[in-house]
């Protein structure tokens, strides 16, 4: 009997490595990673620029009781995680990633009681909430560099990094913000402290361990308070090589491979894991990936127990200029991704955020006789893709980029020291106004767009950003009742990834990756094989489809009609279909 037992478990299992081998060879196989289901994997992401979102109490800033009123619209939105950007007490230099008080909230956004009000709203909603920790520096007005630019021998001073200038000048290190680079003199005691970002945004010494625990302490305290998730901002820069090496010239074209990454991150990371995230079984997503796929396996591998998933930034780096992208570079960046996601760690997926110009006119089209269609293509993209999307708001509306075609209009202190570096290197500053009016990130926070009365219903004062002229076309009031509307399409994708774990779990498989137009991919998860078809251009396009057989039963369609000719298919102007196929 005992014999009988044996054969047979390993006739199965023969099968079984048969089976595998052979969808291995077809391309077919399911991921080995879906065993490992989780919340964040088939969560569905919405970030909110909390001062752009809604204003309660007419300052022109949006609140945490402004996104109370709003938690049933959030809720019927079918997202299940919300990331909100920062709203620590700050000077607000870089609108509020200069943190100045961790455990503190900035009088307009309310009070801590609103924030647990917000946050119980949430939950109540089945709604996890993630928050944006900005720990790769502070604010220069934190106690914490208060002390430590004080004097050489104050216990805080070596909370951040020091170069005292009877040494000289010290290596030149790139500054994203600063066109005169990331080391600041400062007269009191004599010395230079690093700045990766504007010289308000002193960074960290993370090499110092009486930092790491105070940010630990920091996690530790939101986590209590409900938190689910953490995302780290500028994490992958936050550990450096002290012993501040010379870089080749030029090397600020590719930061991230000279400044971030660095060995000791990894421990950092392992001790965080230990200190906060297993503690509290919290979610973290580091902002970057480094600048290899190995770098950001080494992130987010679950054996590896530091982060639980990788936010590149390949996906926006296209289209930065007003000349766009080509599709071919789009499919390859995203299929290249997947393919190294396909078995181990987790992407998060997204085309916008805080710091990029709005989705539609990226990479859809912002005219209006194509803005509706192509916005809903788009976030069918993104909601048909493995990894775990992300939307920012406004995008469910398909809200548009702002003209501000003169400088004096800009308050962000990227777009202004962008502006100070092209003037020092002599650039075309008309050609640079023209693209940084087209890409600054200050596009994606003017206010979210309610209604068509006064401001967008944003606010009953004045805004502290003007707010799109577009308004009254484009409102949330207008597209709640159209069952065509932008709005009502995301809501319909929403429930579409939910009721198909094929688009969370399933295997990607790309179709014809030479087709200039359209993008046509396949999902597969346990024997059931979705199609999405996307039509990238403003005109009908046609694609062949050989060994699909179609069932019929279109889980999505932007248009009413679905053409299927004998001699293949034809998509209408960014048409987006996600059928059943075998």
């Amino acid at each position: 009997m005992k014999k009988l037992l044996l054969l047979l478990i390993t006739i199965f299992l023969l099968s079984a490595c048969a089976d595998r081998e052979k969808q291995e060879k077809n391309g077919k196989r399911e991921p080995a990673q879906t065993a490992d289901k989780t919340w964040w994997k088939e969560g569905i992401l919405y970030q909110i620029y909390p001062q752009s979102f809604k204003d309660s109490d007419g300052d022109g800033f949006g609140d945490f009781k402004g996104v109370i009123q709003k938690l049933d619209y959030i809720d019927s939105l079918g997202i299940t995680m919300v990331w909100m950007n920062p709203f620590f007490d700050s000077p607000l230099v870089d609108n509020g990633y200069d943190v100045s008080d961790y455990r503190a909230i900035h009088p307009r956004y309310g009070s801590m009681e609103d924030f647990q009000k917000m946050l119980d709203g949430f939950h109540e909603r089945d709604i996890k909430f993630v928050l944006d920790v900005v720990v790769n520096h502070s604010s220069d007005q934190h106690k914490w560099f208060r002390e430590s630019r004080s004097s050489r021998d104050n216990p805080y001073r070596d909370y951040y990094h020091w170069w005292p200038a009877e040494k000289g000048e010290p290596p030149y290190r790139y500054s994203l913000f600063d066109p005169e680079g990331a080391w600041e003199y400062d007269e009191k005691t004599n010395a230079y402290y690093l700045h990766t970002f504007a010289e308000e945004q002193p960074d960290l010494n993370w090499e110092n361990p009486k930092v790491r625990q105070e940010v630990y302490d920091i996690m530790k305290f939101w986590a209590e308070k409900g938190v689910d998730g953490f995302r780290m901002d500028a994490f992958q820069f936050a550990s450096k090589d002290t012993t501040w090496p010379e870089f080749p010239k030029g090397h600020e074209k590719d930061f991230i491979k000279w400044y971030g990454m660095r060995p000791q991150l990894h421990e950092y990371l392992k001790e965080m894991n230990r200190e906060v995230i297993e503690k509290y079984d919290v979610f973290a997503v580091a902002e970057g990936a480094g600048s290899t796929f190995k770098d950001a396996h080494n992130l987010v591998d679950a054996n590896r127990k530091e982060l639980q998933m990788a936010y590149h930034f390949e996906s926006v780096d296209m289209s930065r200029t007003p000349e766009g992208y080509e599709l071919s570079e789009f499919k390859e960046v995203f299929s290249r991704w997947d393919s190294a996601f396909a078995e181990k760690g987790w992407i998060a997926i997204f085309l916008s955020n805080h710091d990029n110009a709005r989705l539609v006119n990226r990479f859809g089209n912002p005219d209006p006789e194509f803005r509706r269609v192509s916005t809903q293509m788009l976030n069918s993209f993104i909601l048909s893709m493995r990894g775990t999307p992300y939307t920012y708001y406004g995008d469910e509306i398909g809200m548009t980029n702002i003209d501000m075609p003169d400088i004096e209009e800009y308050v962000d202190v990227d777009a202004i020291g962008k502006y100070r570096s092209a003037v020092k290197s002599g650039e075309d500053l008309d050609e640079f106004m023209r693209v940084l009016n087209y890409s600054s990130r200050e596009n994606a926070r003017t206010p979210m767009q309610w209604n068509d009365s006064p401001n967008a219903g944003f606010t009953k004062g004045t805004p502290w950003k003007k707010v799109n002229e577009n308004y009254r076309e484009i409102n949330v009031a207008a597209q709640d009742e159209d069952p065509n509307s932008v709005l009502n399409h995301f809501r319909k994708m929403t429930r579409v990834r939910k009721e198909n774990p094929a688009l969370v779990y399933g295997a990607y498989q790309l179709i014809q990756k030479e087709h200039a137009e359209i993008y046509a991919f396949t999902r597969t998860y346990k024997g059931k094989k979705l199609l999405v078809l996307l039509n990238f251009t403003d005109h009908e396009s046609g694609i062949e489809l050989e060994n699909l057989k179609f069932t019929g039963k279109q889980l999505i369609n932007n248009y009413s009609t679905f053409d299927k000719p004998e001699d293949g298919i034809r998509l209408k102007p960014y048409q987006a279909v996600i059928i059943e196929t075998e």
